[in-house]
């Protein structure tokens, strides 16, 4: 499917049919509808009778084998995580998400076979960036002298974690960005309450999961960044606990509240919360700015560990101390 903000970009990229590349990396903005785009061209790719503007039929044989994720010519290659294993001390460790070499070997392998309907074979890659060394460098070695007719389609939300030498193989295709007139439309249309501020808190981007429930979790946890106390801190930190979330989705919470508080401090714009306007600028008046540094620095220091079984508890707590000293 394409999303309404990617019709300029279908007529851009259909131009281009006549004179296929090996490999594509599409890029831009997360939340932005990149894997669609990309899935919406590997069907087009595919489809025994395309549309005038080269779109699939979604009525052959081909488009319906696409849509029961059963195409004999068509491969994804997604990150897994293969669950827990045992730490040193006996506790469950959550492996990080990657894709391994065995799964590019796969897929060398059936870039290796003919054509299952005499045509297009279209490998998926997404999101590209995690690719772990090795499967990178086994990727790069196909790439380098591709098979004939096997098109591989690349998605990146972080194309700068890929190898230069990847990025080199692939003809560079980045997505626009929906305007935000069109992304609150949609969101709209789409019966998602507070669109306004959703789409704020999700900087532009229309597509996010939307939980009523985490949503609430967030205005509590926002509501005490916004009157900085010890007791609010710590019981922040033992509600997200009970709730077993991630350390991902307080960092991220947390992470945009010290931009908007820095921004607002610097340039005097907010991207995130604006319906927390009159709270950030009382805060930036008091904020001591080397120890917002500080703090943004140790949040970004975790961010790589977001979905490590860390103690989620321990580690907020200390985050939320430091934001504390922004204000002592």
């Amino acid at each position: 499917m394409l999303y309404p903000w990617q019709q300029a970009d279908w007529t851009r990229i259909s131009s281009e049919f006549a004179r296929l590349p090996n490999a594509w990396l599409f890029t831009g903005m997360a939340g932005s509808g990149k894997l669609e785009f990309a899935e919406h061209l590997a069907q087009a790719l595919l489809c025994d009778q395309p549309k005038p503007d080269h779109g699939a039929c979604g009525q052959c044989e081909s488009c319906r084998w696409f849509a029961c994720a059963s195409h004999p010519d068509f491969r994804r290659l997604s990150p897994v995580i293969e669950g827990e294993e045992e730490g040193k001390e006996g506790k469950p460790t959550r492996k990080l998400a990657q894709i391994k070499i065995e799964a590019v070997r796969e897929i060398i392998e059936f870039s290796q076979l003919s054509s299952h309907r005499h045509g297009q074979r279209v490998v998926l890659v997404e999101p590209a960036e995690t690719l772990n060394p090795a499967a990178a460098n086994a990727l790069l070695k196909v790439l380098e002298e591709p098979p004939d007719d096997v098109l591989f389609l690349l998605v990146a939300h972080s194309p700068q974690r890929l190898l230069p030498t990847i990025k080199s193989r692939c003809r560079q295709y980045p997505l626009a960005r929906p305007s935000h007139e069109m992304a609150l439309a949609w969101l709209k249309s789409q019966g998602i309450a507070r669109a306004e501020i959703e789409l704020a808190h999700n900087g532009g981007a229309p597509l996010f999961n939307h939980d009523p429930a985490l949503t609430a979790l967030r205005d509590q946890f926002v509501a005490a960044l916004a009157a900085p106390m010890l007791t609010g801190m710590l019981d922040m930190a033992e509600l997200v606990d009970k709730q077993k979330l991630p350390l991902a989705v307080p960092l991220d919470w947390l992470a945009k509240w010290l931009h908007d508080l820095a921004s607002l401090s610097l340039a005097r714009r907010l991207r995130y919360y604006p319906e927390h306007e009159s709270a950030l600028s009382s805060l930036a008046r008091r904020a001591k700015l080397p120890e917002l540094m500080r703090c943004q620095s140790a949040v970004t220091t975790l961010v790589p560990y977001g979905q490590h079984t860390l103690n989620v508890r321990l580690q907020l707590e200390a985050l939320l101390m430091d934001y504390l000293k922004v204000f002592a």
